[in-house]
């Protein structure tokens, strides 16, 4: 491959070698780009990727975090891996060199009076004789009430959802596993009812997509998140976490923490609840159901000695 190309031929390269592999490069291909541009206006095309070019690029953005520094030049060390190949000289910077490029940040955790007043309030979404408001109420309860990733919940098909059954299959789920998620009956009823003003109010869906918006299009995560800011604001919420706003994913982390302190309250064992909940939520490993409840303070005093108990166990 001829070094000499521009930077953002290269990250184009990387990025469709990234796809080829099977990943996900959505979330990255923005910043990669931001990179190859800056690259181009600093550097000519027969230049190599050096440390110092990495840290001036992670450090050209607005906000001025050490966390955002840090998952900038993380970014660029998938990059210049690959780059290296084709470049012997390509510098790769060291691991955490800007300091450590994650954090745990602290959800909000959604009370169940909070859930109804959501849901409520999705009613006086525009346009109020549209679909939006039923599809936004309907899509908040199915997230609280079953914990699924909020692209799950978007990316669900008319066929995914068994209404005689209660049970909704997710297809090609994080880490491309599918599952089968049973429902309760009030969701399932909740569904249903949705589907019947869906169908009546959009006759010619351009979608096979469950969730739908007036015109009969995919009421995609976007969608949702705005409804989402839009009803705190006009409740008068602040988040409670480290979040700036409330997002679609706090649904699926209030599951959780609901869930495990309901358990709690009846006597269940804390590892039979984690477990079970590991593979409700499609989690690769019950290590991930137990980090999730490390951002919630009630939950810590639960699982603490377990997870202690648990990660002995791994390390023998």
């Amino acid at each position: 491959m001829n070094a000499s190309r521009l930077w953002t031929e290269r990250i184009e390269d990387y990025l469709e070698y990234r796809r080829d592999a099977g990943f996900n490069v959505v979330g990255d291909s923005y910043r990669l780009r931001q990179f190859g541009r800056f690259a181009d206006q600093q550097m000519p095309p027969q230049s190599h990727l050096v440390v110092e070019l990495a840290v001036a690029w992670a450090h050209s953005t607005k906000r001025d975090q050490h966390f955002t520094w840090a998952r900038r030049l993380e970014l660029l060390r998938g990059f210049a891996r690959y780059w290296q190949r084709f470049d012997p000289l390509t510098e790769v910077p060291p691991g955490r060199l800007l300091g450590r490029a994650y954090r745990r940040l602290t959800p909000h955790i959604f009370s169940q009076q909070e859930l109804s007043m959501l849901m409520a309030a999705a009613a006086g979404l525009q346009p109020r004789d549209g679909l939006r408001p039923a599809t936004c109420k309907t899509m908040i309860g199915l997230l609280a009430a079953s914990g699924l990733r909020p692209i799950e919940a978007a990316r669900l098909t008319r066929n995914d959802v068994d209404l005689d059954q209660g049970l909704l299959f997710v297809q090609e789920a994080k880490g491309h596993r599918s599952r089968l998620i049973p429902l309760h009956p009030s969701t399932t009823e909740a569904l249903r009812t949705y589907a019947q003003q869906r169908d009546r109010l959009v006759r010619q869906p351009r979608s096979d997509r469950f969730f739908l918006l007036d015109k009969g299009k995919p009421a995609g995560v976007p969608t949702l998140q705005c409804a989402l800011e839009t009803l705190c604001r006009r409740l008068g919420w602040l988040p409670r976490g480290d979040y700036a706003h409330h997002r679609c994913y706090d649904f699926r982390h209030s599951f959780v923490a609901n869930s495990l302190l309901r358990s709690d309250r009846h006597g269940i064992d804390a590892d039979h609840a984690i477990l079970a909940l590991s593979t409700y939520l499609g989690h690769a490993s019950v290590a991930h159901t137990y980090w999730y409840c490390t951002a919630v303070p009630e939950l810590m005093a639960i699982v603490g000695e377990r997870f202690h108990q648990y990660a002995q166990g791994e390390s023998t």
